[in-house]
């Protein structure tokens, strides 16, 4: 028998993999998309680059929940090994891409382990750790995500700069191969109860609807306008799938969602506040950094920081989470963050152009505060509502929730920016209507107008008026999240593995 040192020892190994596996796939995108400038130089096909991101995010998404079910059907290890495999085979072969096509191909490959990789390292978490232990483990995982904002682009960076941007993909393999031998080693969990029943025919279909249903988010009002016929017949397409997962699923000995997660009022509650905050989180990540450079006038490095300054207070928050939703439960704690940052989302209303940067950072670190103990305490919360055998599942629910929340609200948040900036350049004084650029063309606009003042200023004034319009946008939904959390039952009803 195992003495308690012993026991401590191999839960901090354990916790040691399940950070540097939640590295891989959190710095991901941070690294790609600081060296895109040297992989678009040395594979071409500038046009085909935004789907190195969409391809990956679009798969990553959409298997969440499927490898939620999976890892309740034959336990967390293999899954996340074959997560963790998946994703080192694809870092490899997109480091040795030889188009813009195949490095596609291959991050979606990649994304096929990131999924597996997000939907277990949590379930584990939750496994081997008692809800007391979870806020200060959601804290250490929360903080891989703040580390990898920080240093992922300056690794990208150097990557591409110094050596080849292919080693940005080649650096994920050794950090890998450690977690899968930490992992093999020191992760152990019973066996399955039974012969796993896995529902195949509702998975496949899960997958097409909800690469239908992601695709129409990300490539609607970019690739073509949302009131289109071609929006009208992919949501038709995309009502009749759904129509026949719901049949399949029905069926199924052990379907991939479990009629139970949506017949219970404390999941749907917690999993709509996710999506909500998702929604929510997307709207910094995309407008920031522009709004920074172009708008207050500070250089790329300082954007960056303004961005991230929100990852140095959301671990920080995540960590302390414990310590309230163990005395006024995990609905209030959810609650108290959506509050925070509401009261940041509309602190950025009150910033006057063109901005500062102590405003910027102040209300970053406060929605950052707020982020950490909405995700937290609403993971931890659905963890702690069911047993092992269902962990997985209501663990990968929420996380798909908080990455369908990302692209939802990335295409809400689109259309509102949009909508403003077209509003703004119809009353353009006539002396610069003939020098106005198209509403995706804004950004390069500013860039090159610095010898016409007069075009310039009234772009960042445009720029200023639309992403005030984005908060608002963001405390709307904010509004509405709180209103969905006092819905949600005030206590949790736990279940002591």
């Amino acid at each position: 028998m195992q003495t308690s040192p012993h026991k401590a020892l191999r839960k901090n190994l354990i916790l040691a993999s399940l950070v540097t596996t939640m590295a891989l796939a959190a710095m991901d995108n941070y690294v790609v998309s600081t060296a895109i400038p040297q992989i678009v130089g040395d594979l071409g096909s500038f046009s085909l680059f935004t789907w190195l991101f969409t391809i990956y995010l679009l798969i990553q998404t959409i298997t969440i929940p499927l490898y939620g079910k999976l890892s309740d059907l034959v336990g967390r290890k293999p899954i996340i090994i074959f997560g963790i495999i998946a994703f080192l085979i694809g870092s490899a072969l997109c480091g040795a891409a030889w188009n813009m096509l195949s490095l596609i191909v291959f991050r979606g490959l990649q994304a096929i382990g990131a999924g597996a990789i997000l939907a277990t390292v949590n379930t584990i978490a939750g496994d081997i750790y008692t809800i007391q232990e979870r806020a200060k483990i959601q804290g250490w995982l929360s903080s891989v995500w703040g580390i990898s904002a920080v240093i992922g682009p300056a690794i990208g960076g150097f990557f591409a700069e110094y050596m080849t941007w292919r080693w940005i993909f080649f650096i994920n393999i050794p950090f890998g191969i450690i977690s899968i031998i930490l992992i093999v080693k020191y992760l152990h969990e019973p066996k399955p109860s039974k012969k796993p029943s896995i529902d195949w025919l509702g998975a496949i279909f899960m997958l097409i609807t909800g690469t239908l249903l992601m695709y129409i988010l990300l490539q609607s009002g970019q690739s073509w306008p949302w009131l289109s016929y071609t929006t009208f017949i992919l949501s038709t397409i995309l009502l009749l799938l759904f129509i026949l997962v719901l049949k399949i699923e029905r069926k199924a000995k052990e379907p991939i969602m479990p009629g139970w997660i949506w017949q219970r009022r404390v999941l749907i509650g917690a999993n709509l506040g996710i999506i909500g905050m998702g929604m929510v989180m997307i709207g910094p990540n995309m407008y920031i950094p522009v709004f920074a450079q172009y708008v207050l006038g500070v250089g790329a490095i300082s954007a960056g920081f303004i961005l991230t300054s929100m990852s140095f207070t959301w671990p920080l928050s995540s960590g302390l989470s414990g310590f309230f939703y163990l005395r006024i439960g995990f609905r209030n704690t959810a609650l108290i963050g959506t509050v925070l940052v509401l009261i940041g989302s509309i602190g950025f209303l009150f910033i006057q152009f063109p901005g500062n940067i102590v405003g910027l950072v102040s209300v970053q670190m406060l929605m950052g505060a707020g982020f950490g103990l909405i995700a937290t305490p609403l993971l931890v919360g659905v963890q702690s509502t069911v047993g092992y055998e269902q962990r997985g599942v209501v663990t990968g629910t929420n996380m798909f929730g908080r990455y369908f929340g990302q692209s939802l609200g990335s295409a809400i948040l689109a259309v509102v920016f949009n909508n403003q900036i077209e509003h703004k350049l119809a009353q353009a004084p006539a002396s610069l209507q003939n020098q106005l650029p198209q509403v995706n063309e804004i950004v390069d606009a500013m860039k090159g107008s610095g010898n016409n003042p007069a075009l310039l200023n009234f772009l960042r004034e445009a720029f200023f008026e639309a992403t005030h319009w984005v908060y608002v946008g963001t405390s709307i939904i904010l509004v509405l999240t709180i209103l969905i959390l006092l819905w949600t039952p005030k206590k949790f009803p736990i279940v002591e593995d």
